[in-house]
C-alpha cells in the first residue's frame, strides 16, 4: 500500500513540476495543496488558522526554534531536509501525540518519506513537545487533515 501511495506521490510531484497545480481535496483526501513555488524550498502550502490556542501559540514557537529548520515554517516540510507534518501521514490516527514525544526524545527511523533517519531533538521538555503537538495538529484541522 504504502508503495502505491509512494507512486502516487512521486507521478503528483512529477506533474507540479511542470505547472500543474494540486488543489487540496483532490486526491479525496482532503489537505493542503502541494507548492509550486520556486522561491521557496516548502513542500506543501499550508493554511493558517486565524486563532491558535495558546498552548498551540507557545507550541508555533517551540517548532520554529526546534523543528522548523527541517520540518518548514508552519510545519509545510522543506526539500531535502524534512518531510510536512500537516499531511494525511501524521493525522492523529496514525500518528498519536505520543508520536511526536517519541521522535523528539529516541529520533525516528525513515518510513513515509526519503529524508533520512530523524535524529533525537535535544532541549525539549514533555510539555514543549505537547505543545508543538497542539500547534501542529491546529494547522493539521485547519488544513482538512483530520
Amino acid at each position: 500500500m504504502y508503495r502505491a501511495l509512494a507512486a502516487i506521490v512521486a507521478v503528483v510531484s512529477f506533474a507540479i513540476a511542470f505547472g500543474i497545480w494540486w488543489q487540496p481535496g483532490s486526491d479525496g483526501a482532503g489537505g493542503p495543496a502541494l507548492s509550486t513555488s520556486s522561491d521557496t524550498d516548502e513542500i506543501v502550502s499550508v493554511n493558517i488558522p486565524e486563532t491558535l490556542s495558546p498552548n498551540a501559540q507557545m507550541g508555533q514557537r517551540a517548532f520554529e526554534a526546534k523543528c522548523a529548520t527541517c520540518h518548514g515554517l508552519n510545519a509545510s516540510g522543506r526539500e531535502g531536509k524534512g518531510p510536512p507534518l500537516v499531511h494525511k501521514y501524521y493525522e492523529p490516527g496514525h500518528h498519536a501525540d505520543f508520536a511526536f514525544e517519541r521522535a523528539v526524545s529516541s529520533g525516528v527511523r525513515s518510513h513515509h518519506w526519503n529524508f533520512g533517519d530523524m535524529p533525537p531533538v535535544e532541549g525539549l521538555t514533555r510539555a514543549e513537545v505537547q505543545t508543538i503537538a497542539d500547534y501542529v495538529r491546529a494547522l493539521q484541522k485547519e488544513n482538512g487533515i483530520w
